[in-house]
């Protein structure tokens, strides 16, 4: 049976640079299985964990701690002939518009001419469900921001991503309904885009609180508080196991 884990990259807000742009891997049997988010930072740890860079990654949202790392990540593979056009994109369709006018609408991509920013990548628009290599995901809406801009990802009956997200109550009774480890935007003290303590504990069931694995916070100073409240607190780097998904698989 294969060995299943969530690997953080980075764990910290847009401001906590030491902590890395929050940005994680579903392992399986120790090697990436499917990223989820580009940073700046996250890539840099990637790399130095892997050896390389990424081939399959969900797309939560298009702020730049979670897709700076796309310039270097099309670099890489543009210029590689066996992961020109294979490195696989799954983001959400309303995503879409907004990750090209981030990373994808500069003006004549390379100094030489001839190439397109997508021609490095395998762009797969994705609504509430998406196929990676024959399992299925789950991905919902999250309330970050703005409407229809942000969203998370469920690998059934293994871990639910929140990504940057307020709380979401009524989306993770539906979407982390299978002892799913969650891991969830939090810092100390919310704001309109993310996550505060009081917020966690003021919307979340004791039993759901329980399987929440805490990232997105400001400083390894308030990793320390959240911890000292009982909660398990991610740290760059660090890998969490998974229990093997219930998901539905393809048939062969």
């Amino acid at each position: 049976m294969a060995a299943w884990a969530l690997r953080l990259h980075g764990v910290g807000n847009a401001a906590a640079v030491a902590l890395g742009s929050a940005m994680a891997s579903i392992e399986r049997d120790g090697a990436p299985w499917l990223t989820i988010d580009c940073g700046a930072e996250g890539l840099t740890a990637f790399q130095a964990r892997y050896g390389r860079s990424p081939d399959a990654i969900f797309v939560t949202h298009v702020h730049l701690d979670h897709v700076a790392g796309f310039e270097r990540l099309f670099v890489s593979a543009y210029f590689d002939p066996a992961r020109r056009g294979r490195v696989r994109l799954y983001v959400p369709a309303p995503v879409v518009p907004l990750l090209h006018r981030r990373v994808g609408d500069y003006p004549n991509v390379l100094a030489e001419g001839g190439a397109n920013f997508w021609d490095a990548f395998q762009l797969v628009p994705v609504g509430e469900a998406f196929w990676h290599d024959g399992v299925r995901l789950e991905v919902f809406p999250v309330r970050h921001h703005w409407p229809d801009t942000a969203f998370g990802l469920r690998l059934r009956g293994s871990v639910v991503w929140s990504g940057d997200t307020r709380p979401i109550p009524e989306m993770l009774a539906r979407y982390a309904d299978a002892g799913e480890l969650v891991a969830h935007d939090c810092g100390l003290r919310g704001n309109p885009s993310h996550t505060g303590i009081d917020d966690l504990e003021r919307e979340y069931p004791a039993e759901l609180r329980r399987r929440m694995l805490l990232y997105h916070y400001a400083s390894p100073a308030d990793g320390e508080a959240l911890a000292a409240r009982g909660y398990a607190v991610a740290r760059p780097d660090q890998a969490w196991p998974l229990a093997p998904p219930t998901a539905m698989t393809a048939q062969p």
